[in-house]
């Protein structure tokens, strides 16, 4: 349950009264070792929020991304070197998604035509939503890059087996490729969980249609899934080779002992006959 705290109510205040609330969320790493934090005391455990200065909160994930919402750039570079040694496996560069954020309280949290998100008051818990969502969508984009990357791969290899009826690939860069898909697997299901919803939902059900609003505009589902699907004609594909690259090397060996017991043969033979 998000625990709120008196020394937060100035910055969503001050959110509240900023139009529009802009949401910038930043990939740092791999990983951000959050039970590490030794900071103010947050205004919520899950996912950790905390008040920035000039008005603005940073909800971090343990999945390497920060979401900073009206957060200035000099404020946000100290928070930044506040968390690096936080942070496991640093990218660079950062790769960054951004979303508006309009706060009317006359009107419904909504999603327009343009992806401009509306919110009818700015709580703690729907700034975390719209973070969370935001958040996920970033991890996704990164992965659905690297995947690409392997997939693009693996088109020459099957072209090169098709055409020549054999592989000209050792096995390494293959197990590298076959890691590297576990790797996003792990992390895409073990940390991200972008198929799960939020915790923060089962204290706050009446949040469930803003959240299922923005986990469809920006698809989490389906992209998770593409993901999938991706990976695993990866993994299948890279498995096979390598089960091919394999069997040429057990016959490649096999035709050294068979050479060896030859000549080993031939020169026993020479050995009696002189």
């Amino acid at each position: 349950m998000a625990e709120v705290v008196t020394a937060g109510d100035a910055s969503l205040r001050a959110l509240g009264g900023q139009r529009p609330v802009v949401a910038r969320a930043l990939l740092l790493g791999e990983r951000i070792d959050t039970h590490r934090f030794d900071g103010q005391e947050p205004l919520a455990r899950l996912p950790l929020t905390i008040a920035v200065h000039e008005g603005g909160i940073a909800v971090l994930f343990r999945y390497g991304v920060v979401v900073l919402m009206n957060v200035s750039s000099g404020a946000e570079k100290a928070l930044i070197e506040r968390l690096s040694p936080l942070i496991i496996d640093p990218f660079e560069p950062r790769e960054s998604d951004e979303v508006r954020i309009e706060i009317r309280p006359d009107s419904d949290d909504q999603i327009d035509t343009t992806g401009q998100i509306s919110l009818k008051e700015a709580t703690l818990e729907r700034l975390q939503l719209v973070a969370d969502v935001l958040a996920k969508s970033l991890v996704l984009s990164h992965y659905e890059g690297r995947v690409a990357i392997g997939f693009d791969r693996v088109e020459p290899m099957a072209e090169t087996l098709r055409r020549r009826g054999r592989l000209g690939i050792a096995s390494r860069p293959l197990l590298r490729q076959i890691g590297n898909a576990l790797l996003v697997q792990h992390k895409m299901v073990g940390r991200v969980e972008t198929s799960e919803k939020p915790e923060l939902l089962w204290d706050h059900p009446e949040l469930e249609r803003l959240y299922a609003r923005l986990a469809e505009e920006y698809e989490l589902r389906d992209r998770a899934r593409a993901l999938d699907h991706k990976q695993e004609v990866i993994l299948r594909t890279s498995e096979i080779m390598l089960g091919l690259v394999q069997e040429r090397s057990n016959m490649r060996v096999e035709w050294y002992v068979l050479l060896l017991i030859v000549v080993e043969v031939v020169i026993t033979i020479y050995s009696l006959i002189k």
